[in-house]
């Protein structure tokens, strides 16, 4: 995202990635269950934890509020360009979900502030052709759901946690939220939101890791 001039330190870390490939190829910590979500709150092969583990590729974007611009656009009737006080601007709302991490951590009761998936789609109006949804970070990260998973209650485009602001290491400052699937989902240093007919793989899901990423299916790989 060379053209929105964000500093970006360190650089994506091959051996991490070569790591986590290794994970997805030996099948790393699957348990070969699966749980219903509506009796175990807790997803198959998950440990609690009391903090927040951060995980990235190791290349931190430093995304000013100067500099912050999420643009929402493909196959929509609305395309939208927003700057940082434009989100802000928007119907803020509390929620409160777990998240699951694919690398064996779950942490409950994360309390959040930010735009409801539900409004973004109020205000750009997909077209009848839309099916997806692609998530790009201003690091070049990618990744994808459905659009009907996009459109849940408890999916939000974060910018606060547990009553401050996102840090730039939780992925500040917004990030998306996608609590029902493992949190490579839910895309840090979010840049973009795109519409689309086709679904198109991410950067984790063309490198072994499931497609739809459903904690209590333990689709941790594909």
């Amino acid at each position: 995202m060379a053209e929105d001039d964000v500093t970006i330190s360190g650089g994506i870390r091959e051996k991490l990635v070569e790591k986590k490939q290794e994970w997805a190829r030996d099948g790393r910590l699957l348990t070969g269950e699966t749980a219903d979500p509506a009796k175990e709150r807790l997803p198959p092969g998950q440990r609690l934890v009391q903090d927040w583990p951060i995980l990235d590729l190791g290349a931190e974007p430093n995304v000013t509020p100067e500099k912050f611009r999420l643009d929402i656009d493909g196959a929509v009737e609305n395309r939208l360009s927003l700057g940082l006080d434009e989100f802000m601007a928007l119907p803020q709302t509390d929620s409160v979900s777990d998240m699951h991490c694919v690398t064996q951590w779950s942490r409950y009761d994360n309390r959040w502030r930010g735009v409801s998936a539900q409004s973004v789609l109020d205000l750009v109006r997909p077209l009848p052709e839309a099916k997806h949804v692609i998530f790009t970070a201003y690091d070049g990260y990618t990744t994808n759901i459905p659009l009907e998973r996009f459109g849940q209650s408890d999916v939000f485009l974060v910018h606060s946690w547990e009553g401050k602001p996102l840090t730039r290491a939780h992925g500040g400052p917004v990030r998306m939220l996608v609590p029902k699937l493992y949190l490579w989902k839910s895309a840090k240093w979010l840049r973009r939101i795109q519409f689309t007919v086709s679904d198109h793989k991410g950067f984790w899901e063309t490198r072994g890791y499931h497609n739809d990423a459903d904690p209590w299916s333990e689709e941790r790989y594909s």
